[in-house]
């Protein structure tokens, strides 16, 4: 018999794409400027002060080059800008503008409504115990090096064969 289970990863994906499907469709209907899911990614890893693209890539977990066109799309859209970092002469960073501002803002009305639908869907309690779910500390990831994943149905010997 086939175990027709999805794996976390792909339930975390898929609920995030809930999420980002939802907020660029209600962001079009309220007339914002249309983003993709890889710059609305951008646009929440942003540090107020400011973040320079290197750090963008990383908290994103993308390349540089991906983090750069993101950027680029948002400054065109006038809803990031590029500015001096004071504590480096050869680095920018990417900050909002004061309409990138607004469209967060906005934004994040729209991601609270999406998280009380989902409660209204789901119940208050599973929203709150997925939000306490994601929000404790799980940890540096397992490496090689480091302590391994559990093995599934035993020791990691049974795994392999």
């Amino acid at each position: 018999m086939h175990d027709s289970r999805r794996n976390l990863p792909q339930l975390l994906g898929e609920a995030r794409r809930w999420f980002d499907e939802a907020l660029l469709a209600a962001l079009a209907e309220a007339g914002a400027e249309p983003v993709s899911p890889t710059q609305t990614q951008l646009f929440a890893a942003l540090d107020e002060e400011g973040t320079t693209v290197a750090a963008l890539a990383r908290r994103m977990g993308v390349t540089r080059q991906t983090a750069h066109q993101a950027v680029h799309g948002l400054v065109a859209a006038g809803l990031l800008e590029r500015a001096p970092d004071p504590a480096s002469a050869r680095q920018r960073l990417i900050r909002r503008t004061g309409e990138g501002e607004r469209v967060h803002g906005q934004a994040e009305r729209i991601l609270d409504e999406l998280e009380a639908r989902l409660a209204e869907r789901i119940g208050t309690q599973a929203v709150a115990a997925l939000r306490a779910a994601l929000e404790a500390p799980w940890g540096p990831p397992p490496t090689a090096g480091g302590e391994p994943p559990p093995a599934a149905g035993g020791s990691a010997s049974s795994a392999v064969g």
